[in-house]
């Protein structure tokens, strides 16, 4: 092993010593680009499908807890309730991280020459406020924990489009409940989600407001928004929530049954879309390999070709086949590395860029998003190149069984 390797490393991969062969760049970039390809595909994809779970459970949170309607008596009193009881079942529950009440009422948004209908969400929840403040395009978030901000809402780019408000508008807001109240609201924020469904339907003000216009108490609401510790184990915390709540029931320490809704069943249509991006993240994986190892390979023959009177003179001086090849598969995989550490230098450049930059947009009307969204994980880089690495090697094994097939006197003879 020592010989081969020697003799592989102090090889030139070129004629003359002076310039690689085409076949020798050609394979190298041909690796680069591969693994360029397969590194943006698995950061496309990763980013895409964080920022469209972000997007989800911004807008329904991880998992919504509503009141389940039973009978007569749970339909008199359609709202939820957060009681102490509730409140330190929850709190047990170590997956939790948050549980914050949450309330919506109908609404209509009226201008002097237009109007729009409405759900009014109050602003609550981790996930709810991380998403709206980072979605928001003009004004700012208002602070509801000053009194002074109660009367603030948070609409959308296109309600505001819809109706030519801007941050600092006055508009008169009707809230549909048992009788219309008018109350003036300051816009004190525009976001733009482009997941126009929800843009279209709701804005957002604070929890006291909408619990004042729709006579509900400070400790009632519609839907209790809660986020878990773990996204990935979202449907299993789910289940578990569910069953805690179900044995709460039936041991009479809460009143009424409760609905558990996860962000992947209210948003399945969305990441049902989602896995579909795995199939062709597979796809793309698969052909790029065969690209760089068909280049390799081809490569490797013409790089044998020209190293023709080496092998026969190894031949002549005993070296074996086995030998031979090895020393031909530590050049092929020299040419490989070549072009992995092209490639991840590249690669890994452009990815750092997009992050940052955003410079390749996307049509948020088709894709939700106004951008390409990348996601960088080193230990799924290192993964990709241990893998493909590992495949190159494999796949180099049956042209280097050609080498030290040449008949030495009759090569040498040649010369």
């Amino acid at each position: 092993m020592g010989a081969t390797l020697f003799l592989a490393r102090r090889l030139a991969l070129s004629s003359g010593g002076k310039k690689s062969s085409p076949a020798v760049r050609v394979a190298i970039a041909a690796v680069a680009l591969s693994l360029i390809v397969m590194m943006w595909a698995i950061a496309i994809v990763t980013g895409f499908k964080d920022e469209i779970s972000r997007k989800v459970t911004g807008f329904n949170s991880h998992i919504v807890l509503t009141p389940e309607q039973q009978d007569q008596a749970d339909a008199a009193t359609p709202y939820l309730t957060l009681t102490p009881t509730l409140s330190s079942i929850l709190s047990d529950i170590p997956y939790i991280t948050d549980a914050s009440l949450q309330a919506s009422i109908p609404a209509i948004f009226k201008t002097q020459g237009d109007f729009k209908g409405i759900y009014l969400k109050s602003l609550t929840g981790t996930c709810l406020q991380d998403f709206i403040a980072s979605s928001i395009e003009e004004g700012h978030m208002p602070d509801y924990a000053i009194d002074s901000c109660r009367n603030e809402v948070v609409i959308s780019r296109k309600a505001a489009d819809q109706l030519g408000l801007k941050p600092g508008s006055r508009i008169d807001t009707y809230f549909m409940t048992d009788a219309v109240r008018v109350r003036p609201l300051i816009v004190a924020g525009i976001f733009n989600s482009h997941f126009d469904s929800f843009d279209d339907s709701f804005a957002y003000a604070s929890l006291p407001l909408i619990q004042e216009m729709g006579n509900l108490s400070a400790s009632q609401g519609t839907s209790l928004a809660i986020t878990v510790s773990d996204f990935r184990n979202i449907d299993e915390y789910s289940s578990d929530l569910q069953h805690a709540l179900l044995s709460a029931y039936s041991e009479q320490q809460i009143y009424r049954l409760y609905r558990v809704t996860s962000a992947t069943r209210s948003g399945a249509a969305y990441f049902q879309w989602l896995s579909l991006l795995d199939m062709n993240v597979a796809v793309v994986l698969a052909l790029m390999t065969v690209v760089a190892c068909v280049t390799l390979v081809s490569g490797m023959l013409i790089l044998m070709v020209d190293k023709i009177r080496f092998i026969a003179l190894m031949s002549a001086l005993g070296a074996t086949r086995r030998q031979i090849s090895r020393i031909f598969m530590l050049m092929a995989a020299r040419i490989a590395i070549y072009g992995m550490l092209i490639g991840d230098v590249v690669g890994l450049s452009l990815l750092f860029i997009q992050r940052h930059t955003h410079f390749l947009p996307l049509d948020p009307d088709s894709y939700y998003i106004d951008f390409v969204p990348v996601e960088i994980s080193i230990p799924a880089i290192l993964l990709l190149n241990a893998a493909v690495l590992a495949v190159i090697w494999i796949v180099l094994i049956i042209p280097s069984r050609f080498a030290g097939r040449a008949a030495p006197a009759r090569t040498l003879a040649t010369e």
